[in-house]
């Protein structure tokens, strides 16, 4: 891989700093495009606007297809076949094209996102293993720089999620509906430049998302690498990334749902998710905990094979560029 390992430590490789960006960018623009059904089921399970809506229809067609808000089994199985319920009613419904409603966006966000996350991440680690570490990997030096990556990347890419989300929440509302630059221009004026700024602070705290999945990929590849050969060390890969995904999305996956409702648009002029506090506050009275967990299982359906793309794409990038002479 990109590094020469050891059990606890790695030494640094060098591949060009530019590589990180490109290569984080390509891998994250085609695992967007293969998981965005997954994303787009995710956010409306999330949002409680999307719940609403279909409480009524539920309740009429309890014997038809099975759509979120109907009576149901709450083994987590059956989550992830109401996924692919969920996913057919949208197709028969709305339309292929539904099922990537929020793509453009997630594009440019997902883009420069994977990039300036893997840039400042790949560049990160060197510089703070130099300056502190004598060169030397470890996983201090990944959590430092996986933690700072996050924040740069949460700040910089904030306004692209807020159009992703309001678009994904559309659902067939011709009023709502329109292109990327028709939802930016209902956002400016009717909510200002504060209003792409929805969700930060859910955003912040989902840094400890990044943080562990940097590091906990950082130590199974080292660990499933080690020694192997290169089929081997590429299956190692893989599997470490859609590891690393998976228990950091299962230990921090409310702050999406919190960062989700925040993002909602007004209803009637009226929005009624403020703050991280208070909207926390409010799910748990309302809905209780297990809202918390909505859209789990669309969301581990895309974001593992996800990793498992994007860190391949990655780490295929900086292989080729320190073997290519």
């Amino acid at each position: 891989m990109a590094t020469t390992s050891t059990s606890n430590t790695t030494t640094l490789g060098k591949p060009s700093p530019w590589l990180h960006f490109v290569a984080g960018g390509l891998g994250g623009m085609c695992g967007a495009i293969v998981t965005s059904p997954f994303d787009v089921v995710k956010t409306r399970l999330q949002s409680d606007l999307f719940r609403q809506k279909h409480t009524a229809v539920n309740i009429i067609n309890s014997g038809g297809s099975v759509v979120m808000g109907a009576p149901r089994s709450t083994g987590l199985l059956y989550n992830f076949v109401e996924t692919g319920y969920i996913i057919r009613d949208i197709y028969r419904e709305e339309s292929f094209r539904a099922l990537f409603k929020g793509l453009g966006p997630t594009l440019v966000g997902v883009i420069p996102a994977r990039s300036i996350n893997f840039f400042t991440y790949g560049n990160g680690k060197r510089f703070i293993a130099d300056k502190f570490n004598n060169g030397e990997e470890n996983s201090y030096v990944h959590l430092s720089a996986a933690a700072f990556a996050g924040i740069v990347t949460g700040t910089a890419t904030n306004p692209i999620w807020v159009v992703k989300t309001r678009l994904q929440l559309a659902a067939g509302d011709k009023k709502v509906l329109g292109g990327s630059w028709d939802c930016i221009k209902r956002i400016m004026q009717q909510e200002g430049i504060r209003g792409f700024y929805k969700g930060l602070s859910a955003s912040y705290l989902g840094v400890t998302e990044g943080t562990i999945q940097w590091v906990l990929y950082e130590r199974l590849k080292s660990l499933s690498t080690e020694g192997q050969g290169p089929v081997s060390q590429w299956a190692g890969m893989l599997g470490s990334a859609g590891a690393a995904k998976l228990v950091a999305s299962l230990i921090t996956y409310p702050h999406e749902v919190l960062r989700t409702r925040l993002r909602q648009p007004s209803v009637n002029g009226v929005l009624k998710y403020t703050g991280l506090w208070q909207t926390l506050q409010l799910v748990l009275a309302e809905e209780g905990a297990r809202t918390l967990y909505s859209g789990l299982s669309a969301h581990l359906m895309r974001v593992v094979p996800n990793a498992a793309v994007m860190y391949s794409i990655y780490e295929g990038a900086l292989y080729w560029s320190m073997h290519k002479s």
